[in-house]
């Protein structure tokens, strides 16, 4: 006998060990030989990491189908694994060292910390993989691959050795995310930019010589606004530290009012005044002539803008800082160094690399910390009145009357009071506050520095052009489709990828150099010494981007580069399933790898899940506190619960999916909902009949019920065939709750309780066939609940014989359109009565008669036969035939005929109508305070997108209950 509640924090552990201990989810299981094979590839999480609300969503999602398509007969493989997150992991273990006040990785060396950090690895692998077992996930776990396990890195070192050699590998100097704690190259993926409060400095940049020209400045109808004579041109920058580094000043080739000092030098203005840096005045389509003063300084090792105008103009790029952001200390003395600097402006042919060298930084300022150094820069140009001035009533320089500006290190304006006898200043230096885009490290935390280093990359370019075709033949599409449109746009404008990373944890590069800096790329270090002719080598000290070996997780994970049967068996994998985000930096280029190595796409499509946010549509964040653990709703509510609210709100054509308690708990009241109902039938001697089949019943009702139970079947697999999750999982969770618990079983009440046996022993068959039924397509969604009621119902009747999850996916099995129709209109009828009761506010103990006007021989018949089931479910007292309907009646339509509720003396007409009116005018006002703010374009423009999506549905959602009260007061003025 089934317990009283479902406790699904007992149930869960154990079906997942009957499971385990089944070996259910091994390759294979429950597949007959020679079945077609379905293959998911699990998106690697961190080694590190804790299950998160993306992961239960994008696990809960792999998971259906994976439990949908072993049902269906197919040979499933869900292959897991982790990757070993290369600046996470190493992250993780430093900041460990430093709470245990043990030594740092330096300290320790290079072959201690990693083993330090494999000891990490041991310990909290273990963490997400338990987690994601808790939330039901089917992987076969024997073939839990790891990414720098021995046969992943042997892929890796393959494919890095042969596109070394095809040239589509190479080490130059580039612009990369420079991240100056951690010290190492980083990925845009992990560059968070953030809207600080920052500002812009104004100054001059003398001519050369002491050359002067006419500036003009007009307005929009060619009037001239503004005509002086200048000895400079005006630049605006929020990083004063990096003009030390300005290897050119660029204006619009349009821009008039620069024309005639097109190919001039200008001076630099900070640094020796002796040995003051000239810079030219060139032309290029990147600055705005509308923008500021039109004139942009090129720093092109420090910005990834200027970077492109320096490359196109041949501009030298003089790098600044060190790895830990702090200006540089090395070279020769400034002098020195900026005669260089001269000769390469006099003609001098100097190479990117050489040029690299030069340390352009002034002595005075070696090795500060660029804060540290903006201040002085800005102090120093301030103070040699190269700062542009205006008047101190300015609106937007950094001052308020009766102080004066001074500058913090870290860039922001401060005022300080002016003395008591000093006198305001006249004119002060322009600095505008503004917000800016500022870009952080996502795990340091720290302002990324754009720099120029030398890197390992990949010609991605190449790579791409088959992985374009790919999508645009459909050989591989997206789900939604317009995601193919984010991949169009990166690819076709694909830039060098960057893989090499200078930490310690990862794949090391498979480069060694001898002394004189030779290469010689090869898998193992003898290969190399062999390659070098015996020479001693030294092995580059760089690993590999992380996404460099996730890369190749469709094909390493089944035993590439070896032949393996299930390499053969199991790719291309079938359906990859991700987020928007990492389209670029994970799918396109699994795609280019697998092209190029597999010759054939990695999978046939990629759906993009929604990102999940809280129940107001915001981001969730620490720092906002509506973060949503996933472990705790499993902990109040139940994996089950969890994931079928999860399911059921992912919706492809939303980019967002809303996640809260309440929709967990929801998914909880379903299950209870489901436990009840096989109580019920339980209770009323349903149990499983071996061998029944639901076409041989001769009951409407239980005809009525395998019709509705075979459209719900299709709809589901109709449904999970194009990837609409939200649909399949309303509707089984429709017919489960509405059509079999709230009116078969309601229906099959009076057959449990007859005289007729032969009816009785069929309903009950036919209870425990649906509910077996529903038990098969709820499965996939609601994993355990279904497993336990499998096992639990076989033990008053015949056995479940196998685990449900390795049953086979049902099939419709009976379409009888005419039961269907029968009992389909008696559940309409009894609805739409029950719902003229709600409307007009009908007091629940009250019995009304029913007047059936106009009906045909078939509803005259339908109302004789289930007259009882009218009188018991729509609280009526009476139901009659009519030929017109009677005076004071509510009247509805169900099919052909007019139904009559003669409410004139069951109700008070007049406290009805004012109720409603009053109801009418609330939601009437408040429709109309939300149009009138919709209307606001400061408001749709300005506030977040999940506030205006918000009030958008407080609109849809009053208008729909004004509709329902204008049906009342439509009804009620029939009755009156």
């Amino acid at each position: 006998m089934l317990d009283k509640t479902y406790d699904a924090a007992s149930v869960e552990p154990r079906i997942y060990e009957t499971w385990e201990k089944a070996e259910a989810f091994k390759a294979g299981a429950g597949s007959k030989e020679g079945a077609p094979a379905f293959t998911i590839v699990i998106p690697p999480p961190n080694v590190t990491g804790s299950l998160h609300m993306g992961h239960a969503l994008n696990n809960t999602l792999q998971d259906i189908l994976i439990r949908w398509k072993r049902m269906q007969g197919f040979d499933v493989l869900w292959q897991p694994g982790t990757d070993h997150a290369g600046i996470a992991t190493q992250m993780v273990v430093e900041r460990e060292l430093i709470e245990n006040q043990q030594p740092g990785r330096r300290e320790m060396g290079r072959e201690a910390f990693v083993e330090r950090v494999w000891e990490q690895k041991r310990k909290s692998e273990g963490t997400i993989l338990g987690q994601l077992k808790r939330l039901g996930a089917s992987c076969d776990w024997s073939r839990t691959e790891f990414t720098m396990s021995p046969n992943l890195s042997a892929a890796v070192l393959k494919v890095f050795v042969d596109l070394y050699n095809e040239g589509l590998i190479y080490k130059s100097k580039r612009l990369v995310n420079w991240d100056p704690k951690f010290e190492t190259a980083i990925s845009d993926l992990e560059v968070e930019n953030i809207e600080t409060d920052g500002h812009m400095w104004h100054f001059k940049y003398p001519l050369a010589g002491g050359e002067t020209y006419e500036y003009v400045e007009k307005d929009e109808d060619g009037n001239v606004i503004l005509r002086e004579t200048r000895d400079y041109i005006s630049i605006a920058t929020t990083r004063p530290e990096t003009m030390l580094g300005d290897g050119a000043v660029a204006v619009h080739p349009g821009d008039e009012r620069y024309r005639s000092i097109i190919g001039k030098l200008c001076e630099i203005p900070v640094g020796p005044k002796a040995q003051r840096r000239l810079i030219p005045i060139i032309t290029d389509e990147y600055p705005d002539p509308e923008f500021g003063s039109g004139a942009v300084k090129i720093t092109g090792a420090h910005d990834f803008n200027d970077y492109g105008v320096a490359q196109r103009n041949k501009i030298p790029m003089y790098r600044l800082m060190d790895t830990t952001g702090a200006l540089r200390a090395d070279g020769a003395p400034y002098e020195e160094e900026a005669a260089k600097a001269q000769a390469i402006l006099d003609g001098a042919e100097m190479t990117i690399n050489e040029i690299d060298l030069i340390n352009i930084v002034p002595d005075d300022l070696r090795g500060l910390d660029r804060y540290e150094a903006r201040k002085r820069v800005i102090e120093q140009i301030t103070a040699e009145g190269l700062a542009v001035m205006v008047p101190a009533d300015h609106p937007e320089v950094a001052w308020m009357k009766g102080q004066a500006p001074e500058w913090h290190p870290l860039g922001r304006a401060i005022v300080r009071p002016l003395e008591d006898d000093a006198e305001a200043p006249s004119e002060l230096p322009l600095v505008e506050s503004k917000k800016i885009m500022q870009p952080y490290g996502d795990r340091s935390k720290v302002v990324i520095e754009p720099m120029l280093t030398d890197q390992w990359f990949v010609d991605a370019k190449t790579l791409a052009a088959p992985a374009l075709k790919a999508v645009k033949d459909g050989d591989t599409k997206f789900v939604p489709g317009n995601w193919d449109k984010t991949y169009y746009n990166w690819l076709n404008d694909i830039q060098p990828w960057c893989i090499s990373r200078q930490l310690w944890w990862g794949h090391q590069i498979p480069v060694w150099y001898d002394e004189d800096g030779n290469e010689y790329c090869a898998q193992t270090e003898e290969e190399a010494i062999a390659k070098a002719g015996g020479k001693a080598l030294t092995r580059d000290e760089d690993v590999l981007d992380t996404w460099f070996s996730s890369a190749l997780w469709p094909f390493s994970t089944l035993g590439w580069p070896n032949k393996t049967p299930e390499l053969e068996r199991y790719y291309k994998t079938d359906v990859l399933i991700t987020g928007f985000d990492i389209i670029f930096f994970w799918v396109a280029r699994m795609m280019m790898q697998g092209i190029h190595f597999m010759h054939e796409v990695p999978f046939h499509t990629v759906y993009i899940n929604s990102i999940v946010v809280d129940k107001n549509g915001k981001k969730m964040s620490k720092s906002l506190g509506n973060v949503l653990d996933p472990l705790d709703l499993i902990d109040s509510y139940g994996a089950d619960a969890t994931r079928f609210a999860l399911a059921s709100q992912e919706v492809q054509s939303r980019r967002t999916l809303r996640m809260s308690d309440q929709a967990a708990e929801g998914g909880q009241r379903f299950a209870t909902k489901l436990w009840n109902a096989a109580r019920f039938a339980e209770m009323n001697g349903c149990a499983r009949v071996e061998g029944f089949d639901p076409a041989t019943t001769a009951h409407t009702l239980n005809r009525w019920i395998a019709t509705e139970t075979g459209r719900c079947i299709s709809e589901v697999t109709a449904a999970l065939s194009d990837y609409r999750f939200n649909d399949a999982a309303g509707a089984v969770y429709r017919f489960t709750w509405n059509t079999f618990c709230d009116w078969f079983l309601e229906l099959a009440k009076p057959v449990f309780n007859g005289e007729d046996e032969a009816a009785k022993a069929e309903t009950r068959a036919t209870a425990a066939w649906a509910m077996d039924e529903i038990l098969k397509v709820l499965h996939p969604f609601m994993p355990f609940l279904t497993e336990e009621l499998w096992e639990r119902l076989g033990e008053g009747g015949s056995g479940a014989g196998k685990l449900l999850m390795l049953s086979s996916w049902p099939e419709a099995r009976i379409s009888d359109e005419a039961a269907a129709a029968e009992i389909n209109w008696l559940v309409s009828l009894i609805s739409e009565i029950r719902s003229v009761r709600a409307e007009m506010n009908v007091p629940a103990g009250a019995k009304v008669s029913v007047v059936v006007v106009g009906a045909n021989d078939q509803t005259r018949a339908r109302l004789d036969t289930h007259k009882s089931a009218i009188l018991r479910l729509a609280r009526a007292e009476t139901v009659d035939l009519a030929d017109a309907a009677p005076a004071g009646s509510a009247q509805l339509i169900v099919g052909e005929a007019t139904v009559c509720l003669p409410l004139a003396g069951v109700i008070d007409l007049g406290a009805e109508k004012a109720r409603l009116d009053k109801e009418a005018g609330k939601l009437e006002s408040e429709i109309s305070r939300i149009e009138k703010k919709l209307s606001n374009p400061k408001f749709v423009e300005k506030a977040p997108d999940e506030v205006v999506e918000g009030e958008r549905e407080k609109a849809a959602e009053a208008g729909e209950k004004l509709g329902n009260v204008r049906i009342a007061q439509k009804r009620l003025a029939e009755i009156g």
